[in-house]
């Protein structure tokens, strides 16, 4: 599942995830994400930081929730967003990376992101 709002690089995100044979189902309003996230029990979670709302406290609700504290999740932002990569950590993300990096070291991320769990 990939959670974005913006063109770049949320749909490159879902374009290299098909390329790689993962079925993708991309979201882009937060107060379903919670939600969706029981119902679909995705794999493995991607989250753009840089999308309006809350993000770093839906990443904490699903933490908190026994259904979804399991799942991987993988926060990511611009390059000039350290601060909210490191609030998306503390809230529970598993990874919380760059733009850049998500494109360049997406396999590597989503094998370090399943290797966590």
């Amino acid at each position: 599942m990939v959670f974005y709002e913006r063109l770049m690089p949320g749909s490159q995100l879902v374009n290299r995830l098909q390329d790689l044979n993962y079925r993708v189902l991309p979201l882009n309003v937060v107060d379903r994400l919670s939600a969706t996230v029981q119902r679909e029990s995705p794999l493995l979670l991607f989250i753009d930081l840089a999308t309006p709302g809350d993000l770093c406290g839906a990443i904490g609700t699903l933490r908190a929730n026994q259904a979804t504290a399991h799942l991987p999740i993988v926060a990511f932002a611009p390059e000039n967003s350290q601060n909210l990569l490191a609030a998306a950590q503390k809230a529970g993300a598993n990874l919380a990376v760059t733009d850049a990096a998500i494109m360049n070291y997406l396999p590597q991320l989503i094998d370090q992101a399943l290797e966590i769990q």
